[in-house]
């Protein structure tokens, strides 16, 4: 018998899309563990509970490496060179640390004159655009193009390029078909394959640069006595483009959902917005409630199980998936107080919104300052800002791995 999936487990009229929290209440209230079908991925164990779920993150019997499924057989031709994210260690821990340095919170901190001077020239133009035509997209204006730009900076991607890879990147965390994800994966993988010569050719100070010469022959150049670190082994020409590839979606498509869905959240509770408004000191705790009560990443990345694995009173057989559903941890009332109730004020400790374990997300400290300061400058300039559209009604990522709306209408007024 076919597994049903979460919207055949909804109650009539909910569209599980928009709001999926009463179906993972549900399930979790019966156990911490399901199976269900996945569209597009197949049957899968969906984890809904908490602590299963920190549990499962960690757990090394629960491989990231796709070739531990059991229904595995090739990539289908749908994947960018070989990435971290589909790694385990000891490859993970050599991939992470390549680009470690890049990521640490000083390095991060250095960004922030440039993220608010990015944010700041984006209100203008959606304050442009809301007065010539009495309203704005958020996602397209402002909320979009600040972690794409900085992304793309970062990596060394021209800006020219910026919109060809978000249309790239978006076909591929959420098809909108089989054919249309196959292109986009070929576009993005002759993109970077070209770029990639071009930097080998034409180094200049950027991320991507810097990969490429991780990646040249000779790069772990050592003494033969002497055992190499993980930085100094060489990358792969598929590493070299599985890490361009990760880095550039993983590095603005989250952000994007958090800071449009952050906005969403606020002006669809204006007593929060109002708080905020007054104290914009809880811009920090805001911004670990809306990772907590909707965030942008519904679901860590598919495990497989290398033996059997026993969570939550279910056996898991080797080579079965296993799915960690981020957003149903955050709302476990056994943690988190009355969890459907949005609260910049809470204290949400333990909150998974990044993940958790050796795959917690890499680029955690630039995303939150973006989405900090993407919104403080919203809210301090924009003291009008109201949406301009049915919430209900909006169009909403369909991807089960990632929440978030394609476009969030806004008014602004005096």
């Amino acid at each position: 018998m076919t597994a049903p999936t979460l919207q055949d487990l909804a109650p009539a009229g909910l569209d599980v899309t928009v709001d999926p929290y009463p179906v993972y209440a549900a399930l979790r209230a019966e156990g911490p563990v399901h199976r269900i079908h996945v569209p597009g991925s197949g049957e899968a164990w969906l984890i809904v509970a908490r602590d299963e779920a920190r549990a499962a993150l960690t757990d090394p019997r629960l491989r990231n490496d796709i070739r531990f499924s059991s229904t595995w057989t090739d990539d289908g031709g749908h994947a960018v060179g070989l990435n971290m994210l589909q790694a385990d260690a000891p490859r993970h821990t050599r991939l992470r640390a390549l680009v470690a340095r890049e990521f640490t919170p000083g390095r991060i901190e250095a960004l922030r004159p440039r993220i608010e001077e990015l944010a700041d020239r984006l209100v203008d133009g959606l304050l442009d655009t809301a007065v010539a035509t009495g309203s704005a997209d958020l996602v397209s204006s402002f909320a979009l193009p600040l972690p794409l730009t900085v992304i793309c900076e970062l990596l060394g991607v021209p800006t020219a390029d910026h919109g060809d890879f978000h249309r790239w990147s978006s076909e591929i965390v959420a098809p909108t078909s089989e054919e249309a994800a196959g292109a986009a994966v070929a576009g993005m993988t002759g993109y970077f394959a070209a770029l990639i010569e071009e930097k080998r050719a034409n180094p200049s100070d950027d991320l991507l640069s810097a990969l490429v010469a991780a990646a040249a022959p000779g790069a772990a150049a050592a003494p033969a006595a002497a055992p190499l670190t993980p930085r100094e082994i060489p990358l792969t020409p598929e590493e070299l483009l599985g890490m361009a590839f990760l880095l550039l979606v993983a590095g603005h498509e989250t952000t994007v959902n958090l800071i449009s869905g952050g906005v969403l959240a606020l002006l669809t509770h204006p007593g929060q917005l109002a708080a905020l408004r007054e104290d914009p000191a809880l811009i920090g705790g805001a911004i670990e409630e809306m990772l907590r009560y909707d965030g942008p990443v519904g679901a860590a990345a598919f495990r497989f199980a290398a033996e059997p694995v026993e969570i939550g009173g279910t056996v898991v057989r080797a080579g079965d998936s296993v799915l960690v559903s981020l957003a149903a941890a955050s709302r476990d009332p056994g943690h988190f107080p009355d969890p459907d109730r949005f609260d910049i004020r809470r204290k949400p400790a333990g909150q998974l919104g990044f993940g958790h374990g050796i795959h917690h997300c890499l680029g955690a400290p630039l995303a939150r300052i973006e989405a900090a300061t993407a919104i403080r400058l919203l809210l301090e300039r924009c003291p009008g800002l109201t949406l301009a559209a049915d919430p209900a009604g909006l169009e909403r990522r369909t991807s089960v791995m990632l929440r978030g709306v394609r476009s969030l209408p806004v008014r602004i007024s005096g």
